[in-house]
């Protein structure tokens, strides 16, 4: 069985409501995953759990509803 995956991202979302509607979009393109921001953090992260991750895909969809995200090392 494959491990769960953990990636962490800093973005620039910054309204709850941005928030949810990211998530939702995530989840259509990764079911079965945990997703979630923390926007009281400065970075306001963005945590993705799920089976496999595709770093590329989640920046492409952050990037084409025109917010700012970058994979944390």
């Amino acid at each position: 069985m494959q491990k769960p995956m953990i990636e962490v991202f800093k973005t620039n979302v910054q309204e709850m409501e941005q928030s949810k509607m990211i998530v939702m979009k995530l989840l259509e393109h990764f079911p079965n995953s945990i997703i979630n921001f923390d926007l009281e953090d400065c970075d306001k992260i963005l945590r993705v759990h799920a089976a496999s991750i595709s770093n590329h895909s989640i920046i492409e969809l952050l990037n084409s509803y025109g917010y700012h995200c970058e994979p944390l090392p």
